[in-house]
């Protein structure tokens, strides 16, 4: 696949997940929503659902639509070194745009909103204790699970040669087994940071936030947290990809 389709692809489902994992928050956050206060469930499921949308579309280059899982293909020998920056480039880019759509879709509700503090928190995530240490800590092991399994999923495999009895690991279930993994760790390890495990699912939306949409009274940006659900999710997909080489080289 040439360069461009991959920006083209990774940038359009980049897009679609963040308008969509962000509107699931903005839909909770902002009042004179149907979904006000839908609370941690609707949330984690809209993100899920947004991960298999936005994957759906990106399927021809892959649908990465996260620096740390290109990282990690990369590190397991699984794409070209010199395609990553074009995959983080386009990723980034969709992020910007998939937030700029999702404030277009809620700028009355925007204007309407009387919290300041609230609306970060709509395109970014915090730490609920701040702790830089432990929320890196917690980002690793959140993105370490997510790109382990993309990794060391099971693949379709066909054992008995063609037109045998086809064997389906996990990965069979595609980009819902994606969504599937996704929506656990929301629920089982989101509660300390929000689970960025994307630096374009935070950093895109953040600058966006702080530069391009005309929300008033914005709150701080927090450019001081910032590097944690960038540097984490790195680390833990990188990680996850060492170990996958060193399972592999014990075969």
């Amino acid at each position: 696949m040439s360069v461009g389709a991959i920006f083209v692809w990774e940038l359009l489902g980049t897009a679609v997940l963040i308008l969509l994992g962000n509107g699931v928050v903005a839909n909770h956050v902002l009042r004179k929503n149907n979904g006000h206060n839908g609370g941690v469930v609707m949330i984690t499921l809209g993100w899920a659902f947004a991960v298999f949308t936005g994957a759906s579309i990106a399927a021809p280059s892959g649908a990465h639509l996260n620096p740390a899982v290109t990282l990690g293909l990369a590190i397991a020998d699984k794409i070209e070194w010199g395609d990553v920056p074009i995959y983080i480039a386009g990723q980034m880019i969709g992020a910007i745009l998939g937030a700029v759509l999702c404030w277009a879709t809620y700028k009355l509700q925007f204007d309407d909103h009387p919290n300041r503090d609230e609306t970060l928190g709509i395109f970014s995530t915090a730490p609920q204790i701040p702790n830089k240490t432990w929320n890196l800590v917690t980002e690793i092991i959140g993105t370490f699970v997510l790109v382990a399994w993309i990794l060391l999923s099971p693949v379709y495999a066909n054992a008995s040669g063609e037109g045998g009895t086809p064997n389906f690991g996990n990965s069979a279930l595609g980009y819902a087994g994606v969504a599937f993994v996704v929506l656990v760790i929301g629920q089982s390890l989101g509660g300390p940071t929000g689970y960025a495990i994307n630096p374009a699912r935070d950093l895109g939306p953040r600058i966006a936030y702080a530069f391009l949409l005309p929300i008033k009274n914005k709150a701080n940006p927090n450019w001081g947290y910032s590097w944690v659900p960038v540097v984490g999710p790195l680390v833990g997909g990188a990680l996850a990809a060492l170990l996958f080489l060193a399972v592999h080289n014990l075969t």
